[in-house]
């Protein structure tokens, strides 16, 4: 993620002059049936992606592990809490390194491969963990390596999407398509596994292979609904570095981009209060599962039925909020989806019945994908079109930068108060501090005052 000079540097492809990337990008762009199906199967691994997140880190194996591994609602929403805290650090430290050395040695697509069949294999050994706290440590050891495997595999693929799409589009190729895909995925594992008549695949009920099957559905279907990308999206070419060569200039490469960042102070605030918010919108999908279970004795088909409603209007919220953004741009959405956010988690941590909590529950999912989708458009359109990728090598960065500050501090104040409520309280100074720094950050237009290499 280097500038210097016209030579630009960008995540999977190699040292160019900008004359020869806007050569490239319009070259894929303008080829016949190549640009719609590299665009629809870059989408799609979105649907295959976000199986993982909805059933294992969100709705099933979040309250599984909370009450059928540790066996306490409060203990288990701390050790939870810990087990997304430590591997966001991780994240944290490891994301700007790959994603500045896979910069220098060109290619995104064997990252992308290789962590995404990491975190298949880790929901595939996930089937392994029985109700029992003797399964303690399997169950921290493969659900860490999965979530590793899913953010890893994310930095690669939020970079493929400026070489597919126009900057005035941009805000549409969000993530209303990843959450259909978890809703069809939600309903296959409620009514195919979860309920399913238990001589129907013979699943041991009194072991939760019922439950425990899910977790293998995640793994047939992430890998099979990512095939697409793997084949038909195109890559760029190898830089001919060494591993050992771009490990090198990778390293040097995130420090000139770190001190060059500074120049562009509306970015830099920009990048910081995205930092914050999306801390408090991962706790949410975090913790989501546990709170509902343990605050409100919601049972794992329960859980199941509120996060099929929640991704059903995740996903309205999306695919119409994508349309405001192309209009009115995607500072203005964040504003938006911010205030929609902060308004109904605040009711949902003040409710006291079921009913409430499925109301406010369904509003708050309006606004989670206009919030992602906004900030990925806002950048692509804010960021000088010569630096554009460098800026969404940070832009990963910073949404790793900290992630495991609010699941720590969530699990840090459920054990200390001894409340959930109190817990997940802590997402609304994310929002309000992301908020109000955004008031900083000048508006970037809807992008079409420009077009890509202009």
């Amino acid at each position: 993620m280097i500038y210097r000079g016209s030579v630009v540097t960008t995540p999977g492809i190699r040292s160019k002059n900008i004359l020869s990337i806007q050569s490239s990008q319009t070259s894929l762009q303008s080829t016949s049936g190549a640009r719609p199906r590299a665009l629809w199967s870059w989408a799609l691994y979105d649907w295959a992606n976000s199986a993982f997140f909805t059933i294992i880190l969100t709705f099933v194996f979040a309250r599984y592990f909370s009450q059928g591994v540790v066996g306490d609602d409060v203990a288990g929403t701390e050790y939870w809490g810990n087990i997304v805290g430590v591997t966001g650090i991780v994240i944290a430290l490891a994301a700007p390194v790959l994603g500045a050395i896979a910069d220098r040695s060109g290619r995104r697509k064997p990252w992308l491969v290789g962590f995404t069949l990491l975190c298949v294999v880790a929901c595939a050994m996930l089937w392994f963990v029985r109700p029992t706290v003797d399964d303690f440590w399997w169950a921290v050891v493969w659900v860490s390596l999965g979530i590793l495997g899913a953010e890893f595999a994310f930095i690669f693929y939020n970079t493929m999407l400026p070489d597919l799409a126009a900057p005035e589009k941009l805000g549409r190729w969000g993530w209303g398509l990843g959450y259909v895909g978890g809703v069809v995925c939600l309903v296959v594992a409620l009514f195919g596994l979860v309920e399913a008549d238990p001589g129907f695949l013979g699943l041991n009920r009194d072991e939760a292979e019922h439950v425990r099957a899910t977790f293998l559905l995640v793994a047939i279907w992430y890998l099979v609904f990512a095939l697409p990308l793997f084949f038909f999206t195109p890559d760029q070419p190898a830089s001919g570095l060494s591993a050992g060569q771009a490990l090198r200039a990778g390293l040097g490469q995130l420090r000139q981009s770190l001190a060059h960042a500074r120049e562009y102070g509306h970015i830099l605030r920009f990048l910081i209060a995205r930092m914050l918010y999306t801390d408090g919108l991962a706790t949410v999908f975090t913790f989501g599962g546990v709170y509902a279970a343990g605050t409100f004795g919601m049972s794992q088909t329960e859980v199941l039925q509120f996060g099929i409603a929640l991704n059903v209007t995740a996903g309205i919220g999306a695919l119409g909020f994508a349309w405001v953004d192309d209009a009115i741009g995607g500072r203005n959405t964040i504003f938006l989806s911010l205030a929609g956010l902060a308004a109904t988690a605040t009711a949902i941590l003040l409710v006291e019945t079921v009913f409430w909590f499925w109301v406010f529950g369904m509003a708050l999912g309006i606004f989670v994908g206009p919030l992602q989708a906004a900030s990925r458009s806002h950048l692509a359109r804010a960021a000088p079109v010569h630096l554009r990728n460098q800026m969404f090598g940070l832009f990963t960065f910073s949404g790793k930068a900290t992630a495991f500050a609010g699941p720590l501090l969530v699990g840090a104040v459920t054990a200390a108060t001894g409340s959930q409520r109190w817990g997940m309280s802590t997402v609304l100074v994310f929002f309000a501090v992301g908020f109000l720094l955004m008031l900083t950050v000048p508006d970037a237009g809807t992008g079409k005052e420009r077009k890509v290499g202009v």
